[in-house]
């Protein structure tokens, strides 16, 4: 018999955590690392670590489905720029691809030794504070140098944007610092409009998430129990630990929250900007901080 060690409304609390941050600058792996110590959820054997580690990669998923949707025509368009009869998403295409390519690379060499040192919530709370300094700085210098004319759109890219972005993208492979801000602020950088620049994060986004869920998935669970050293270990582990029921409730509840959220982010970064999401990183990543020193939950 299945054994469940999860309930279906932290399930769902995981999955609206999840869609909510995703794909806003402000770590949605550092929101769901908080979101489990304090429900208690992963911190048993490295067993039940790996199993909560997996079930919020795997709700990703509904966070994918939704941008999915809400971006079906950019996704088109780049399906038929592959198939010859768009050139502008073929480019658009080209540039998704090229700014996947570092992560894809560094993410293959780094990724188990990340996991191993900066999965803790301290690691955690320092790039929230620096993410949210970043954020004001980026902000503070968009004053004073306004991209000319409010900045290029997705048809103007160059394969060099892509390549910063990419890079920029790497960053956030570190919990705490959040793959939005790094490439909706590197998107900005490169002179993006703020709409081009929200737009690429998302539908990189997608190929990023799409290749971090399958991986993790696929991956094998050495050094932990035998029965799950295997093709599809991840999967396998989460299910026996929180069950079909709740991987299906937190990616749905992922994908209504995260296509909220992301309509919702366009709307306003293109009326107020990004500074907010710097005072809201910092104060969360010092209310986390005394919270642990106070011993509430553990760090």
């Amino acid at each position: 018999m299945l054994l469940l060690f999860m309930e279906i409304w932290q399930s769902i609390a995981l999955g609206v955590i999840e869609g909510v941050t995703e794909f806003l600058p402000v770590s949605s792996t550092g929101h769901l690392i908080v979101a489990e110590r304090i429900m208690g959820i992963g911190t048993g054997s490295p067993t039940d670590k790996e199993a909560a580690d997996a079930f919020a990669v795997c709700i990703q998923g509904g966070a994918i489905l939704a941008v999915l949707g809400l971006y079906w025509k950019h996704v088109v368009q780049m399906i038929r720029g592959l198939l010859g009869k768009d050139p502008e998403g073929l480019r658009l295409a080209i540039n998704i691809v090229v700014g996947f390519l570092p992560a894809l690379v560094l993410g293959v060499l780094l990724n188990k030794w990340i996991k191993a040192h900066l999965f803790g919530m301290w690691p955690v709370i320092a790039a929230w504070i620096l993410g949210g300094i970043g954020i004001l700085a980026v902000t503070a210098w968009r004053r004073k140098s306004p991209a000319p004319a409010g900045g290029r759109e997705l048809g103007e890219m160059t394969l060099k944007m892509a390549v910063i972005i990419g890079l920029l993208q790497c960053v956030a492979m570190c919990p705490g610092t959040s793959r939005s801000l790094m490439t909706i602020c590197g998107g900005l950088l490169v002179g993006l409009s703020v709409r081009a620049a929200v737009e690429f994060s998302f539908l990189l986004g997608v190929l990023t998430l799409t290749a971090a869920t399958a991986k993790d998935a696929v991956d094998k669970v050495k050094g932990l129990d035998p029965a799950y050293d295997a093709m599809f270990g991840g999967l396998k582990l989460m299910l026996h630990e929180f069950g079909a029921a709740n991987l299906v409730v937190g990616s749905l509840a992922a994908m209504i929250s995260a296509a909220i959220s992301v309509k919702w982010l366009v709307s306003y970064l293109q009326r107020h900007g990004l500074a907010v999401f710097g005072y809201y990183r910092i104060a969360v990543g010092a209310l986390v901080a005394i919270l642990i020193l106070l011993q509430v939950f553990p760090g």
